[in-house]
């Protein structure tokens, strides 16, 4: 421990851990705690959006390859309706 002296006494110098320390230690652990927190928060909001988009995404996907389907459909049956109505044409006109 270091010592003063003044004259004929000593003065011990405080040596350790002063209450400012501790409480600027306490803040730096809180601000830490706060700041880990809100990563964490705002990770989770994140990941769960992402979730929620990736499922709309799927079911777009799925919404487009149906409408294909049903073009295709629409498509064969107008065909076959023009198929059919030249038949009846030309039977009728035998």
């Amino acid at each position: 421990m270091p010592v003063k002296k003044t004259g004929n006494k000593k003065i011990a110098k405080e040596n350790g851990i002063t209450f400012g320390m501790i409480s600027v230690i306490l803040m730096t652990v809180v601000i830490v705690l706060i700041l880990t927190s809100i990563k964490i928060y705002l990770s989770n909001q994140i990941y769960y959006e992402s979730k929620v988009v990736n499922r709309m995404i799927r079911e777009v996907s799925i919404l487009k390859a149906e409408k294909v389907m049903l073009e295709q459909g629409v498509e064969a049956l107008k065909f076959k309706n023009n198929v059919t109505d030249t038949i009846f044409n030309i039977q009728e006109n035998e």
